[in-house]
């Protein structure tokens, strides 16, 4: 049985860790995740990111979400009750 190295025992094993080794270490998990063309799924896209990401979804396609839709987008946020996973 191969010895792993100590940061790697289960007991350092967290989510500041896991985090370490994403792409996107240095920058903040997104607050708001805004999925275009009316689809219901992640698609595996920063699924640990994401885990307390509010969702916006719009049937609006790519190409033709602008400035009007993410407006939309930031005013449906606006008036949401974050919990972060709490009640």
């Amino acid at each position: 049985m191969m010895l792993l190295p100590e940061l790697f025992q289960k007991e350092n094993i967290n989510e500041e860790l896991i985090s370490s080794y994403l792409d996107t270490k240095n920058l903040p998990d997104p607050d708001l995740l805004i999925r275009t063309s009316g689809e219901l799924r992640v698609s595996n896209f920063l699924l640990w990111q994401i885990a307390y990401s509010e969702f916006y979804i719009t049937d609006t396609l790519w190409p033709d979400f602008d400035k009007d839709e993410l407006l939309k987008a930031v005013e449906s946020y606006s008036k949401r009750q974050r919990r972060f996973g709490g009640r």
